[in-house]
C-alpha cells in the first residue's frame, strides 16, 4: 500500500485509526465515549458507556453474525478510554477488511443498534 492508499484508508476509517507494530497490526480508537454515543445511550440504564469495553462487545457482535470467518483471526484488547482490535502481522488484510466493514457498520446506525441490542455487557 503506497502512502496516498495508507492515508485514503486511514481517512476512510476515521475516527478508528492504524498501528503496525513488528509482529501485529491494530486497529484503535481513542475517543470513545464521545463517537455515536447515541447508540451506547440506548442501553444506558444496563450500565453501557460507550467506553472500549462496549465497543468490544459490539464488534464481537458484529464479526459472530457478520462474519464468523474472523473469529480466530481478530482480537480484542479494549480499555476503559480506548478500543483496540489485533491480529498478527500476516493477517493485516484480514484486519483491514474488518476495519472497513465496522466503520460502514458505523455508518449505518439501524444496523448498529439492531447489532447492539444483541451486545453484552462486559
Amino acid at each position: 500500500m503506497d502512502n496516498q492508499q495508507q492515508q485514503e484508508f486511514e481517512q476512510q476509517i476515521a475516527p478508528f485509526f492504524w498501528v503496525e507494530h513488528d509482529s501485529s497490526v491494530s486497529l484503535c480508537m481513542g475517543d470513545v465515549g464521545d463517537y455515536k454515543m447515541d447508540i451506547f445511550d440506548s442501553r444506558a440504564e444496563e450500565g453501557f458507556e460507550g467506553n472500549g469495553y462496549d465497543w468490544a462487545s459490539l464488534a464481537s457482535v458484529f464479526i459472530e453474525e457478520k462474519h464468523p470467518e474472523w473469529q480466530e483471526i481478530i482480537n480484542f484488547d479494549p480499555e476503559a478510554g480506548m478500543f483496540s482490535a489485533y491480529t498478527e502481522i500476516e493477517n493485516k488484510e484480514t484486519l483491514k477488511a474488518f476495519a472497513l466493514a465496522f466503520k460502514q457498520l458505523c455508518e449505518d446506525e439501524q444496523t448498529m443498534l439492531d447489532l447492539f441490542t444483541r451486545a453484552e455487557l462486559d
